[in-house]
Formats: structure tokens, sequence, C-alpha cells
């Protein structure tokens, strides 16, 4: 049996969650609200991240444009994104919600801009 504290994020109550895993069966107690008990269940079996970070532009008065994973992903594929988004420069203008890379570190999550960027 294993016993882990942890704080919920899934709300502003930041419940201090105690999670215990049994063989299959996991318990988590400390929750205020169901999201609690979910992301308490999810976050020890499976745990998930949304990435941020930025990538490099050409032909713009910035140098650099936000970006950010569509949905969560494992957490142990964040160094993976993160070699990737490196990698990449791309070419004003950029809409939100542009995707920059498809699939990224073959996840089947794609890396979207999070700003506007304009072309000079």
């Amino acid at each position: 049996m294993d016993t882990r504290e942890l704080i919920c994020i899934s709300c502003p109550m930041g419940c201090m969650l105690n999670v215990t895993i049994d063989g299959d069966d996991v318990k988590v107690e400390g929750n205020t609200c169901p999201r609690g008990a979910i992301y308490g269940k999810k976050e020890v079996l499976s745990p998930t991240r949304i990435v941020t970070s930025s990538v490099k532009v050409r032909n713009s008065n910035i140098a650099k444009v936000s970006v950010k994973t569509e949905k969560d992903i494992p957490k142990d594929k964040i160094f993976d994104i993160m070699a990737e988004i490196r990698k990449v420069t791309v070419d004003a203008p950029i809409k939100i919600g542009d995707v920059i890379i498809e699939n990224c570190a073959d996840t089947g999550v794609d890396i979207i801009a999070t700003k506007n960027v304009d072309k000079i």
C-alpha cells in the first residue's frame, strides 16, 4: 500500500488530498468536491500536464511567440515536447490558435500559438 499527499488543483479550494493506492484500488480523501477525487486518481495513476513555452519568430518585431499544448500530455513526455519546440522557428504573421507543431513528439497533441504576431 502506498499513500501520497497532494494539493488538488482542480478548483480554487486547493484541498489537501490523501491518496491511498492498494493494488488496483485507489482511495482519495480530503476533497470537498467530486473534481478532487478525479484529480487525485488521475495524478497518481496517469499524471498529465499542459506545456507552455515559446517559439522563435522571423519577420516580426518580437523575437518569440508564446505556445502551449492544445490539451494535456503524459507527464513523461514533457522533455520530448520541449526538445521539439526548441528546434522550431516560424514566420509571421501568426494568429492565436494557429498550429505550430502537429502531433508533437508523437503524442497526438498539437502545439498552438497563444498570441497574435504581426508581420513587419
